[in-house]
């Protein structure tokens, strides 16, 4: 599964966003499912509905309900991995939408993702050492 975070998803939806063409040839070429979390949802949402309004909100929530991605669960036990990276990362700073994704690829083993945060996801690491392979940055 890649790992699609907010930046991802406001960009398909705006043309106008300066990577809207990176995100929609990335998508073309996937062949595997897209993978979120709660967080990325909850802040997607409200940038489509602050920037582009109730349509693009309404699609991105019918995308969601037809199956476009997956929303991996966190639990409770989550909570301390989550505070610890949002400490180790203070200085970007980190917010919990980042953090989610940062456990999502040591949970799956795997940090191929879908980001505009190009900055904060090339200084990211998961499991302490591991750099997340940002498939919108590829040209091939």
């Amino acid at each position: 599964m890649i790992i699609a975070d907010t930046g991802f998803f406001v960009a398909l939806a705006n043309r106008a966003d300066s990577d809207n063409q990176a995100a929609v040839k990335a998508l073309g070429k996937l062949r595997e499912g897209l993978v979120t979390t709660w967080p990325v949802v909850t802040e997607t949402t409200h940038l489509l509905a602050t920037r582009l309004g109730t349509h693009a909100l309404l699609s991105f929530v019918a995308s969601a309900r037809a199956g476009a991605f997956e929303v991996f669960e966190l639990n409770a036990g989550h909570w301390v991995r989550l505070e610890v990276l949002m400490k180790h990362y203070a200085d970007l700073p980190m917010d919990l939408a980042d953090a989610s994704l940062v456990l999502l690829a040591e949970e799956q083993d795997d940090g191929r993702i879908l980001s505009t945060d190009r900055r904060d996801f090339r200084t990211y690491r998961w499991k302490k050492r591991k750099p997340f392979k940002n498939l919108l940055d590829l040209d091939d």
